[in-house]
Protein backbone atom coordinates (compact mmCIF):
# COMPACT_ATOMS: atom_id res chain seq x y z
CA UNK A 1 0.00 0.00 0.00
CA UNK A 2 1.14 3.48 -0.80
CA UNK A 3 0.25 6.27 0.93
CA UNK A 4 0.79 9.94 -0.53
CA UNK A 5 -0.09 12.91 1.59
CA UNK A 6 -1.40 16.82 0.22
CA UNK A 7 -1.88 19.49 2.26
CA UNK A 8 -6.09 20.82 2.02
CA UNK A 9 -8.24 23.22 3.78
CA UNK A 10 -8.84 20.67 6.19
CA UNK A 11 -5.47 20.19 7.19
CA UNK A 12 -2.99 17.42 5.99
CA UNK A 13 -4.79 14.67 3.93
CA UNK A 14 -3.34 11.26 3.37
CA UNK A 15 -4.63 9.03 0.83
CA UNK A 16 -3.38 5.41 0.40
CA UNK A 17 -3.33 3.65 -3.03
CA UNK A 18 -3.10 -0.39 -3.43
CA UNK A 19 -2.20 -0.48 -6.96
CA UNK A 20 -5.10 -0.78 -8.68
CA UNK A 21 -7.58 1.49 -6.45
CA UNK A 22 -7.80 4.12 -3.52
CA UNK A 23 -8.30 1.99 -0.11
CA UNK A 24 -8.05 4.38 2.63
CA UNK A 25 -7.89 7.73 3.46
CA UNK A 26 -6.77 9.42 6.66
CA UNK A 27 -6.77 13.24 8.53
CA UNK A 28 -3.31 14.05 8.94
CA UNK A 29 -0.41 12.46 7.89
CA UNK A 30 1.04 9.17 8.04
CA UNK A 31 4.74 8.23 8.85
CA UNK A 32 5.02 6.67 5.33
CA UNK A 33 3.20 9.00 3.32
CA UNK A 34 4.63 10.74 0.60
CA UNK A 35 4.53 14.47 -0.63
CA UNK A 36 5.16 13.27 -4.31
CA UNK A 37 2.95 10.57 -5.39
CA UNK A 38 5.25 8.08 -7.45
CA UNK A 39 2.75 5.97 -9.46
CA UNK A 40 0.04 7.20 -11.81
CA UNK A 41 -3.26 6.01 -9.20
CA UNK A 42 -1.74 8.14 -6.11
CA UNK A 43 -1.04 11.34 -8.87
CA UNK A 44 -4.37 11.05 -9.75
CA UNK A 45 -6.31 10.35 -6.24
CA UNK A 46 -3.83 13.73 -5.08
CA UNK A 47 -5.08 15.41 -8.60
CA UNK A 48 -8.53 14.78 -8.02
CA UNK A 49 -8.89 15.44 -4.11
CA UNK A 50 -6.88 18.74 -4.71
CA UNK A 51 -9.36 19.72 -7.36
CA UNK A 52 -12.27 18.61 -4.92
CA UNK A 53 -10.74 21.12 -2.37
CA UNK A 54 -10.24 23.87 -4.78
CA UNK A 55 -14.28 23.53 -5.56
CA UNK A 56 -13.21 22.04 -9.22
CA UNK A 57 -14.24 18.55 -8.64
CA UNK A 58 -17.58 17.41 -7.57
CA UNK A 59 -17.12 13.78 -8.76
CA UNK A 60 -14.42 11.54 -7.83
CA UNK A 61 -13.49 9.07 -10.91
CA UNK A 62 -10.53 7.01 -9.13
CA UNK A 63 -11.40 3.76 -8.14
CA UNK A 64 -12.18 2.72 -5.11
CA UNK A 65 -12.09 -0.68 -3.05
CA UNK A 66 -12.75 -1.13 0.41
CA UNK A 67 -11.29 -4.76 1.77
CA UNK A 68 -12.96 -4.58 5.10
CA UNK A 69 -16.37 -4.07 6.50
CA UNK A 70 -19.79 -5.73 7.68
CA UNK A 71 -22.08 -6.46 4.62
CA UNK A 72 -24.44 -3.24 6.71
CA UNK A 73 -21.35 -1.16 6.31
CA UNK A 74 -20.67 -1.87 2.99
CA UNK A 75 -24.68 -1.20 1.78
CA UNK A 76 -23.87 2.16 4.05
CA UNK A 77 -20.90 3.19 2.13
CA UNK A 78 -22.45 2.37 -1.31
CA UNK A 79 -25.55 4.47 -0.42
CA UNK A 80 -23.21 7.63 0.79
CA UNK A 81 -21.49 8.02 -2.71
CA UNK A 82 -25.32 8.01 -4.23
CA UNK A 83 -25.54 11.55 -1.95
CA UNK A 84 -25.44 14.18 -4.53
CA UNK A 85 -22.76 16.46 -4.15
CA UNK A 86 -23.37 19.56 -2.10
CA UNK A 87 -26.50 17.79 -0.14
CA UNK A 88 -26.86 15.93 2.54
CA UNK A 89 -29.19 13.28 4.22
CA UNK A 90 -29.90 12.35 7.85
CA UNK A 91 -28.69 8.76 9.96
CA UNK A 92 -32.01 8.06 9.81
CA UNK A 93 -32.83 8.61 6.02
CA UNK A 94 -29.81 6.57 4.92
CA UNK A 95 -31.17 3.22 7.89
CA UNK A 96 -34.04 3.38 5.53
CA UNK A 97 -32.67 3.46 2.58
CA UNK A 98 -30.17 0.27 3.32
CA UNK A 99 -33.49 -1.43 4.68
CA UNK A 100 -33.21 -1.17 8.52
CA UNK A 101 -34.94 1.61 9.03
CA UNK A 102 -34.22 1.26 12.94
CA UNK A 103 -30.58 1.42 12.47
CA UNK A 104 -29.54 5.26 12.42
CA UNK A 105 -27.12 4.97 15.19
CA UNK A 106 -25.65 1.69 13.20
CA UNK A 107 -25.46 3.98 10.44
CA UNK A 108 -23.26 6.49 12.30
CA UNK A 109 -21.13 3.46 13.34
CA UNK A 110 -20.73 2.72 9.52
CA UNK A 111 -19.81 6.41 9.12
CA UNK A 112 -16.69 6.42 11.38
CA UNK A 113 -15.71 3.15 10.26
CA UNK A 114 -15.96 4.77 6.44
CA UNK A 115 -12.30 3.90 6.01
CA UNK A 116 -11.78 6.24 2.30
CA UNK A 117 -13.64 9.57 3.99
CA UNK A 118 -14.14 12.27 1.59
CA UNK A 119 -13.96 10.27 -1.50
CA UNK A 120 -16.42 8.35 0.04
CA UNK A 121 -18.27 11.31 1.58
CA UNK A 122 -19.47 10.44 5.05
CA UNK A 123 -19.41 14.04 5.77
CA UNK A 124 -22.84 14.61 3.89
CA UNK A 125 -24.53 12.76 6.35
CA UNK A 126 -26.04 14.43 9.12
CA UNK A 127 -28.60 14.12 12.33
CA UNK A 128 -32.33 14.72 12.71
CA UNK A 129 -33.58 18.15 11.57
CA UNK A 130 -30.01 18.72 9.55
CA UNK A 131 -28.13 18.96 13.26
CA UNK A 132 -24.23 18.58 12.77
CA UNK A 133 -23.50 15.51 15.26
CA UNK A 134 -20.50 12.93 15.08
CA UNK A 135 -17.68 13.39 12.51
CA UNK A 136 -13.94 11.10 12.65
CA UNK A 137 -12.02 14.30 11.33
CA UNK A 138 -13.74 16.61 14.35
CA UNK A 139 -16.57 18.10 13.86
CA UNK A 140 -14.85 21.45 12.18
CA UNK A 141 -13.57 19.61 9.23
CA UNK A 142 -17.21 18.37 8.77
CA UNK A 143 -18.10 21.88 8.38
CA UNK A 144 -15.46 22.88 6.20
CA UNK A 145 -16.61 19.96 3.57
CA UNK A 146 -20.08 20.73 3.93
CA UNK A 147 -19.58 24.42 3.51
CA UNK A 148 -16.82 23.89 0.49
CA UNK A 149 -19.55 21.72 -1.16
CA UNK A 150 -22.99 24.12 -0.88
CA UNK A 151 -20.30 26.95 -1.81
CA UNK A 152 -19.59 25.14 -4.80
CA UNK A 153 -23.08 24.03 -5.66
CA UNK A 154 -24.44 27.68 -5.18
CA UNK A 155 -22.16 29.44 -7.47
CA UNK A 156 -22.77 26.55 -10.24
CA UNK A 157 -26.39 26.92 -10.18
CA UNK A 158 -26.24 30.73 -10.05
CA UNK A 159 -23.71 30.82 -13.19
Amino acid sequence: MRWAVLDSPIGEFSVATDGTSVCGAHFGRLGAATDEPDDALSRQAVDELRAYFTGELTTFTVPVSVPRGSDFERAVWREMTRIPYGETLTYGEVARLVGDPGAARAVGVACNRNPVPVIVPCHRIVGAGGKLVGFGGGLPRKVTLLELEAGVALRRAWS
